[in-house]
């Protein structure tokens, strides 16, 4: 029976076509802007993600997200480090400063200041230079993307040359040499991202009363974290997170105050009806036209679950083709586009599944249409003139 059903579907090869192109469609439309949501999502807590070397966060109570900074005192950075549990807490700047090109023009970039001793905090992966050379007088470290890409200098016939090492630039109206280039992970408006000390950023940045951004602290080996927190908090009377809680903190808040998940959902949303709509038809159609031969096989003694266990298999053999080419065409699209633009595209396991189950879902529902129909199907039918 299992033959016969397959040979039936393929033998429809129009339709089978059809029907393998909607769930393609299908699939890559949910796939595709599922893995761009989650790549959006990610950057917007790409800081956190790209300093690795604390565990607790202390920021003031009122901060809702990792760009809602509520600078706090320096002497903060003291009363952490008394805290009991704690096995060190060092000051760090994070600020939207101008910074002026050779051209002239203008361009945001985002200044991390780290710890003048011990730089911690700095970027995940250096592509030239050290992160020691910071100490050098005026000294910045900008990540590749933006040195190739909004901080390049323009030459008079149009090209841009990307910054290297000993070119200069003006953050604020100070000199900052680039003492070295990084790679670090696209942030969630894709400003060029610039390293330094963190007394060089406070007199790159407008003078104010405060200036620390956050006390990133790393607690003792065998400490436990939410302990720790709470001793900090107690202590401090300011707000301590885990990097995981800020995580979360951040992503609820883009979750709740933007407008992004109702245009993903949206679009995703489109991507199921347009499977169901396309799918369903087709795959109703397919199983019309062929009425008579599943009204021959009941008049041949063939049963309604036999029946159904037939359409069953074509329904899942057209899911995972589709499944299969969809999901495929989806991830080479995100490989290829996110090497050479600033695509945000993550397509972790989940989202894998979580299309597999929506194709399923509709292969069972354009199924359940054509069921019916063979299950109200009378074996005398065929026999009619």
């Amino acid at each position: 029976m299992s033959f016969i059903a397959l040979k039936m579907l393929f033998g429809e090869r129009a339709k089978y076509i059809g029907i393998v192109i909607g769930l393609t469609f299908a699939s890559l439309l949910i796939t595709q802007q599922s893995a761009i949501f989650a790549g959006i999502m990610t950057r917007t807590y790409s800081f956190l993600t790209d300093v690795g070397q604390p565990d607790v966060w202390v920021v003031d109570p009122q901060v809702q997200y990792i760009e809602d900074i509520k600078p706090l005192q320096d002497t903060q950075v003291l009363r952490v480090r008394g805290v009991p549990g704690v096995q060190w807490a060092v000051p760090l700047y994070k600020g939207t400063l101008q910074a002026r090109l050779a051209s002239g023009t203008f361009q945001t970039c985002v200044v991390i200041g780290l710890d003048d001793e011990t730089l911690i905090g700095g970027p995940p992966t250096m592509v030239t230079g050290t992160l020691a050379d910071l100490r050098q007088g005026d000294g910045v470290i900008v990540d590749v993307a933006g040195a190739a890409g909004k901080l390049a200098k323009v030459l008079p016939n149009g090209q841009r040359v990307p910054l290297k090492i000993g070119d200069t630039l003006e953050l604020n109206d100070h000199r900052a040499v680039v003492v070295g280039l990084c790679r670090v992970t696209q942030t969630f408006q894709s400003n060029p991202v610039v390293y330094t000390t963190y007394s060089r950023a406070t007199l790159f940045a407008p003078p104010q009363r405060k200036m620390l951004s956050f006390v990133i602290a790393k607690s003792k080996p065998g400490e436990d974290l939410a302990t720790v927190c709470r001793r900090i908090e107690q202590s401090t009377q300011l707000k301590a997170y885990t990097a995981d809680e800020f995580k979360k903190l951040t992503f609820y808040y883009i979750l709740k105050y933007t407008g992004m998940p109702v245009n993903f959902l949206t679009a995703v949303a489109l991507g199921f009806i347009v499977g169901i709509t396309i799918s369903g038809q087709t795959f109703y159609n397919f199983t019309v036209d062929n009425l008579r031969y599943f009204g021959t096989l009941k008049a041949m003694g063939a049963g309604n679950g036999s029946l159904l266990r037939m359409i069953l298999l074509q329904a899942l053999v057209v899911a995972a083709i589709g499944y299969g080419l969809g999901v495929g065409a989806a991830s080479l699209w995100g490989s290829v586009l996110s090497g050479h633009t600033q695509l945000a595209f993550r397509l972790p396991w989940q989202l894998l599944v979580m299309t597999a189950v929506a194709i399923l879902l509709i292969c069972l529902i354009s199924a359940a249409f054509s069921i019916r129909k063979v299950m109200k199907l009378e074996p005398a039918v065929v026999f009619r003139s």
